[in-house]
C-alpha cells in the first residue's frame, strides 16, 4: 500500500488541531467553572460580611443606656458600621476588597466587644439602681402613708382634746320674779313678773383653760322677741342678740351661776306664754331652759 506523505501530514495536522481544540475547550470550560465558583465564593463571603454588619447595627439600636459618654461612643460606632456597610454594598467585589472589609469588620468587632461589655455592665448597674430606687420609693410611700395616718390621728386627737376642753354647763333653771315693796317674790303671773332669774352650773373640767368667761343670756318671749334687748355681739360671721351678759371667773372647778334679767319698761307687762332661755359662751350654746308665765 502506497501512502501519500503530503496527505498523511495533513491528517496529522488536522488530528493535532482537533486534539488541541478539545484540550483548549476542556481547559476553558474548567477555567470558566473555576471563575464562576470563585465569584460565587466572593459573593457569599460578601453577604456574610454584610449580614454581620447589619446585625451589629441592630445591636446598637437594642442597647439603651443613660450614660452620655457611652451613648455617644455607641452612636459613633453605629455610624462607622453603617458607612462600612454602605461602602461594601457599592464596591465591586474581589478578594483584595473583601479582605479589606473583613479587616474592618474585625476591628469593629474588637472595638464593640469592649463597648458592649461596658454598656452591659452599666446596664446591670442601672438595673440595680432602678431596683434600689423602686424600693426607696415604696419605702417612702409607706412612710408617707404612715405619716398621713399619724397626722390624721393627731388631728382627731387634737379635735378630741379641743372638744374635751370646751366649757360645759348643766342644771339649767329659770323663774319669774316680782318686786313688791323691795321684796323679791317668785311668780308665774305674766303681768306681775318684772324679772327672770336664770341659774345653771358650770361643770368641772381640768382641760378647760382657766380664767374669766363671758357668758350671754338670751330670753325670747312668745312673740319671738328678745326680752331686755341689750344689743348684739359678733363672733366671726355670727351675731347674737342678748338679754344679759355676765363675766364669771372659772378655775376648772364647779361654779354655780345665777343671773337676774330685768325686763325693760317696753316689755312690761310681759305677755303670757313660754319664754325660751339660752345660755351662750361666745357663739357656742351651753344649754337652754324655759319658763311659762300665765
Amino acid at each position: 500500500m502506497i501512502v501519500n506523505p503530503q496527505s498523511f501530514n495533513y491528517r496529522l495536522i488536522i488530528g493535532s488541531l482537533i486534539v488541541a481544540v478539545a484540550i483548549l475547550t476542556v481547559y476553558s470550560f474548567t477555567s470558566y467553572k473555576s471563575i464562576v465558583s470563585h465569584q460565587q465564593f466572593i459573593e457569599q463571603e460578601k453577604k456574610l460580611v454584610e449580614s454581620e454588619l447589619s446585625q451589629m447595627i441592630t445591636r446598637y439600636d437594642d442597647v439603651s443606656i443613660s450614660n452620655d459618654l457611652i451613648s455617644s461612643q455607641l452612636e459613633d460606632a453605629k455610624l462607622a458600621t453603617k458607612l462600612t456597610l454602605d461602602s461594601l454594598r457599592m464596591v465591586r467585589s474581589d478578594l483584595s476588597v473583601l479582605a479589606k472589609f473583613k479587616q474592618q469588620l474585625f476591628n469593629i468587632k474588637l472595638k464593640n466587644k469592649t463597648l458592649f461589655k461596658t454598656a452591659d455592665s452599666l446596664g446591670q448597674v442601672n438595673k440595680g439602681l432602678e431596683k434600689e430606687k423602686l424600693l426607696a420609693y415604696n419605702q417612702l410611700r409607706k412612710q408617707q402613708r404612715e405619716n398621713s395616718s399619724l397626722v390624721k390621728e393627731n388631728k382627731n386627737l387634737n379635735e378630741s382634746i379641743e372638744k374635751g376642753a370646751l366649757l360645759t354647763a348643766n342644771s339649767f333653771k329659770a323663774k319669774g320674779y316680782e318686786n313688791s315693796f323691795g321684796i323679791k317674790k317668785s311668780s308665774t303671773k305674766a303681768k306681775r313678773v318684772q324679772s327672770i332669774e336664770v341659774c345653771f352650773i358650770l361643770a368641772e373640767n381640768s382641760l378647760t383653760k382657766a380664767g374669766d368667761k363671758e357668758l350671754y343670756i338670751q330670753i325670747v318671749n312668745p312673740k319671738n322677741n328678745v326680752v331686755a334687748d341689750k344689743g348684739s355681739v359678733t363672733f366671726g360671721e355670727s351675731n347674737l342678740i342678748y338679754s344679759a351678759k355676765k363675766i364669771v371667773t372659772y378655775n376648772n372647778d364647779v361654779v354655780e351661776v345665777c343671773i337676774d334679767v330685768d325686763a325693760d319698761t317696753k316689755d312690761q307687762p310681759l305677755v303670757k306664754g313660754n319664754y325660751y332661755i339660752s345660755i351662750f359662751h361666745k357663739d357656742r350654746k351651753l344649754g337652754s331652759t324655759q319658763v311659762n308665765l300665765n
